[in-house]
């Protein structure tokens, strides 16, 4: 899909689900450095158009709850192509890990398909697995195959665990390095990382939609670095100056401490983050990646040092 320039006419339009989000936001701004127009479509449409003031001029928004049909058409009206970067950790209500990764999806892409629209960037993660015993890493196998099914030409996007200066990951990590002076690790600390920063896959998500290839594909992205789990935990604590001692936590003290803290508004861990970390989140390499999409991917050390400089203010 070409995207038109302000000069030439005007701007193909893509409805962005979750565009107010960690991810939604990076895919927005690189979409419309791209040449496309956005809607967003979220449950917060005035507090999304605010996070904009640059791209206003490209950027409209819309109230949507992605387990409205009605509301999900309407936000698809006139659109050219779609993303879907919502995202579930915790389930509350209705919003659970099959009605979000799974129905949720399926029916955005359903519902694009009758429309006329045959681009779709979903996103999922590496690891996405239908037979996983995990609710949160079946729900998002399961999503994958929802997608196809509805659309054969959607692009699937299975990204590596994302970092960015606003994250919950490396935030998170620096915030406990900085106070604790022994470090739980899940498990012995072995399982292998390749993180990857949230621009790099904000900015994949917009290629995809120029590039008439990427659909009915489907692409794992990583970053440049593969780390084990205390390997990670070394080199930020390194860039942050300070040296604590790493011990090992079983992941059922891990289970254990998730459940007690699910009580909490916004707990720090959470199930189904803990099981993500009994796996490897690693790029396979047998599929597409960034380098097929010519984008550099963006080392972990300046956002480490931009996190810490943050706290020294």
């Amino acid at each position: 899909m070409a995207a038109a320039s302000a000069e030439s006419g005007p701007r193909p339009r893509i409805t962005v689900f979750g565009g107010s989000g960690f991810l939604g936001r990076r895919a927005v701004r690189h979409l419309v450095r791209r040449g496309f127009a956005v809607r967003i479509a979220t449950r917060h449409a005035v507090e999304a158009l605010e996070l904009f003031a640059a791209e206003r001029p490209y950027v409209e928004s819309a109230d949507v709850d992605v387990h409205d049909p009605r509301r999900v058409a309407e936000a698809l009206a006139g659109a050219a192509g779609v993303v879907n970067a919502v995202s579930l950790y915790t389930e509350h209500g209705r919003d659970t890990f099959r009605a979000v990764h799974v129905e949720a999806a399926r029916r955005i892409a359903q519902l694009a398909r009758e429309q006329g629209i045959d681009r779709l960037v979903h996103m999922s993660g590496i690891g996405a697995d239908p037979q996983s015993g995990s609710a949160y890493i079946r729900a998002r196998g399961l999503g994958e195959a929802a997608v196809r099914e509805a659309m054969p030409g959607a692009t699937i996007l299975r990204s590596a665990v994302m970092f960015g200066p606003d994250d919950g990951f490396l935030n998170t990590i620096i915030g406990l390095l900085r106070v604790l002076p022994v470090y739980p690790m899940f498990g012995k600390g072995e399982t292998l990382l390749q993180p990857v920063h949230v621009e790099n896959v904000g900015e994949a998500i917009a290629a995809m939609l120029q590039d008439a290839a990427a659909a009915g594909r489907t692409y794992e992205i990583g970053g440049p670095q593969t780390l084990s789990y205390a390997d990670l935990l070394r080199l930020v604590a390194a860039e942050i100056g300070v040296r604590p001692r790493l011990v090992e936590m079983p992941y059922g003290l891990w289970f254990g401490l998730a459940g007690a803290l699910s009580l909490l508004p916004a707990p720090p861990v959470t199930r189904s983050q803990i099981e993500l970390m009994e796996i490897d989140n690693v790029a396979s390499g047998a599929l597409p990646g960034l380098e097929s999409l010519g984008i550099v991917p963006l080392d972990l050390r300046p956002t480490i040092r931009e996190i810490r400089d943050s706290r020294r203010h």
